[in-house]
């Protein structure tokens, strides 16, 4: 059976659903979104959307790029928390430690750092409620608190000659359904401080985004030129 425009329609917004949220590379959208484009008939249309799942029954407006593409985060929080622990705590003497990756803080975490320093990422880390607890002790040494821009955090600690607070790489606006992380402890001639900071992947997720949207556009806007030249 012949494909209409609006099934095309269709079949394109699937594809840009699935590049936002990483379940596409770049080529290999593009090479589908052309293809989709091509397309004269059903049978063309779905092999090219069969591995993906729709994003609803309505299709989105063509425009600009939606901000959670543009500027957000494409975490399913719901995914990452109520999971068990796999580290309730962190301790370095004359030396560090490093909690990054895939990992479950417990719902109450404690790190302590003597002449010496840790890193804990949560960029890519599960929770194991939503209201987490993270007590940072350090005592002539500095740690390193890491999160995504959309996180919740609240920051409560001492600094007794030195420091102890937040600064931020990426600004971003704390989502309604991450999890809740505060952030306490005291630090005595040392630092602890908590950065704001996205991830390489996220990083590269957002910028193939802004690509597909792009190109997309301009798509569109070629089929417009060619359409009234038509008429």
């Amino acid at each position: 059976m012949r494909a209409s425009d609006a099934e095309r329609e269709r079949v394109a917004e699937i594809l840009r659903e699935a590049v936002a949220e990483g379940r596409l590379e770049m080529e290999e959208f593009e090479h589908r979104l052309e293809a989709a484009y091509k397309a004269r008939t059903h049978g063309e249309l779905e092999p090219l959307v069969r591995d993906l799942p729709a994003p609803g029954t309505a299709v989105a407006p063509l425009g600009p790029a939606p901000a959670a593409a543009a500027t957000g985060s494409a975490v399913r929080w719901a995914d990452r928390i109520g999971k068990p622990a796999t580290s309730g705590g962190a301790f370095a003497f004359w030396g560090g430690f490093g909690r990054r990756g895939n990992w479950t803080v417990g719902r109450k975490f404690t790190a302590f750092a003597m002449w010496g320093g840790g890193e804990i990422d949560l960029r890519e880390a599960n929770f194991e409620d939503r209201e987490v607890v993270i007590r940072c002790i350090t005592i002539m040494g500095g740690m390193q608190v890491t999160v995504p821009p959309e996180l919740n955090v609240e920051v409560r600690g001492v600094g007794i000659m030195g420091g102890f607070g937040e600064r931020s790489k990426d600004e971003g606006v704390p989502s309604p359904d991450s999890p809740r992380v505060r952030v306490t402890g005291f630090a005595l001639m040392g630092g602890v401080g908590v950065e704001r900071k996205r991830s390489k992947a996220e990083k590269q997720r957002l910028k193939d985004a802004e690509r597909a949207w792009a190109l997309e556009r301009e798509r569109e806007r070629g089929r417009g030129r060619l359409e009234k030249g038509e008429s």
